[in-house]
């Protein structure tokens, strides 16, 4: 895919939001400046994920060169007035999944497009129903290591996810990590492809 003459950085290390480009057909390189993902407490929802993607950016503000685009993306569920990251162990991922059964939690994820003088972001929201979950299924797919990298302790990709999510609504890429669409349609709008 023709980009002009930017350079698209992906400041992230996920392997799906890597996938994600891939399939878009951006040429890009990937590099990740870690940052500590903490948030003041009086945030919720939206404003979480909004200020974790600009605080992902911060680092390359001083470094970006005139011809770069750096995203960055971060991708929280927010369930009961709770933010639910990416679980510390094996007892957290219990927790957070016995806690998403038979219930509606959004997933949020925020994009952020950073230039040398310029910045902008979009924010996705998606709704995910869990029917109710079995102790032994919850005990199983956490045994599989699959949700210790995934915020919510889970991926819709999985089989666990496949066999125990109700509905969606919206973004479906959006529950993996990444509104694809809406990042396109954002990328197009910037590189003026």
């Amino acid at each position: 895919m023709k980009t002009n003459t930017y350079q698209i950085i992906l400041a992230s290390g996920s392997p799906r939001r890597k996938a994600f480009f891939e399939q878009m057909g951006f040429t890009f390189t990937q590099k990740v400046l870690s940052v500590d993902e903490i948030f003041p407490n009086d945030l919720s929802g939206k404003a979480i994920a909004e200020y974790l993607v600009k605080l992902k950016a911060k680092p390359f503000k001083s470094i970006i060169k005139e011809n770069e685009l750096v995203i960055t993306a971060d991708t929280i569920v927010w369930h009961k007035n709770k933010c639910l990251g990416k679980p510390k162990d094996k007892k957290e991922a219990q927790q957070i999944l016995s806690e998403l059964s038979d219930s509606t939690h959004q997933v949020i994820t925020s994009v952020g497009f950073l230039q040398k003088n310029k910045w902008d972001s979009i924010c996705c929201v998606s709704e995910v129903c869990f029917g109710k979950l079995r102790s032994e299924s919850i005990n199983e797919y956490i045994e599989s290591g699959s949700p210790m990298d995934k915020a919510g302790a889970y991926g819709i990709q999985d089989t666990f996810g496949m066999l125990n999510i109700r509905s969606i609504q919206g973004s479906y890429t959006n529950i993996i990590g990444l509104p694809v669409a809406q990042v396109l349609e954002k990328m197009e709008e910037i590189l003026k492809i």
